[in-house]
This record gives structure tokens, C-alpha cells and sequence, in this order.
């Protein structure tokens, strides 16, 4: 699926920024951006401030950094659920739902990182903001394309239904508002696509 939005500046990955990645990941996740500071993911990370900073320039780059890895491993992870589904449109709109249940299970307690980011981010000049709008206008994209296989009159509303749907199941995952959420949005998905 493309996207118009302008891709970041990425940097290379060096065996220090993989550390720092790393711990910069598992903090920002837990405790959110704002509450987590250099001198935390630094001394997490077993480097110092220098080396933070040479290698990456800025906690907005750390960032940068943490939101695209994030992004990537989820479109990998979704990747081999929509090919496991194979080809049938309405078992590969089920197959994002069970994927988000399962991704959610392993890695994501607190909720989607792009909707707990976007709480902290909400300022479209921020270097990240690209990344945590891209990957939702990425998700419509893929519903829609798949909502079109099964209505092409109705995609666009039946993509953005759906979007609705794997969106409130991502934050009410994350608040605990009620036990799995993400498994019933996707019957209620199944119920709107029969």
C-alpha cells in the first residue's frame, strides 16, 4: 500500500544504537515519551550520553527511530497473517483483526504505540508524526483495498467501518475497558463483510 507521506531521516544502525533503540523502545512504550528522558534510555542502554547523541543527534530522532521500527515489524507481522489467510478478501480482513489480537498478546499490553505516541505527538511538524499518520493512512489503505474485492460500491465506507472498528478494539485493548476487545471488533467486522 503507498503513502504520500514524506519519509523521515533515518540513521544507521550501529551495535550503540541498537541499545539504545532498544531500551529507548521498551521505555517509551511503558511510560510514554514524554516521561522518559536521554539520562534514562542512556543509562538503560549501558552507553553514555555522548554516544547517545552522536549516533542518533536528538530525542526527537530516538523517536524517529523507535515509531518506524515499530511500524515496520507490525507490517512484517500483519505480512505473514495476510498470507497465511490466503487469498479469499473477506478471511484476509479477519486475518488484520487476528493478527492485532496476536501482535497485542506479544507485544502491545498497553495499546497501539502509534495511538499512545499520537497522544504525546500531536504536532504535525514533529519529525515523527509522519510515521504515526502514515501507518494509519496505510491501515485505510489496505481495508480498502480489500473492502473493494468484496463490494467495490461500498469500499470506501465498509474500509473506514472496518478502520473504526480495528481502531476502538486497539485503544480499548489498551485501556482494558473490557476483556478481548480486539476479538469481538472482529466479529462485528464479520458480521458487516456476510
Amino acid at each position: 500500500m503507498g503513502t504520500t507521506e514524506p519519509k523521515p531521516r533515518r540513521i544507521t544502525m550501529t551495535p550503540a544504537a541498537r541499545r539504545v533503540l532498544a531500551a529507548a523502545a521498551r521505555l517509551f512504550y511503558e511510560r510514554g515519551i514524554h516521561a522518559v528522558g536521554v539520562d534514562l534510555i542512556s543509562a538503560e542502554a549501558g552507553v553514555t550520553k555522548k554516544t547517545l547523541y552522536d549516533r542518533f543527534g536528538s530525542k526527537e530522532q530516538i523517536v524517529v527511530e523507535y515509531l518506524a521500527d515499530r511500524d515496520e515489524r507490525w507490517r512484517a507481522f500483519l505480512a505473514e497473517h495476510l498470507d497465511a489467510a490466503g487469498q479469499a478478501p473477506r478471511e484476509r480482513v479477519l486475518a488484520v483483526f487476528d493478527a492485532s489480537r496476536a501482535w497485542a498478546e506479544e507485544f502491545g499490553p498497553r495499546g497501539c504505540s502509534m495511538v499512545n505516541a499520537h497522544a504525546e505527538i500531536g504536532d504535525p511538524a514533529h519529525p515523527a508524526h509522519p510515521i504515526i499518520t502514515g501507518q494509519k493512512r496505510w491501515m485505510l489503505a489496505l481495508f480498502t483495498g480489500l473492502a473493494a474485492e468484496i463490494a467495490p460500491e461500498t469500499a470506501d465506507s465498509t474500509a473506514r467501518t472496518l478502520m473504526l472498528l480495528h481502531e476502538g478494539a486497539l485503544v480499548a485493548h489498551g485501556l482494558g475497558v473490557f476483556p478481548d476487545a480486539i476479538a469481538q471488533a472482529r466479529e462485528q467486522a464479520r458480521a458487516l463483510l456476510a
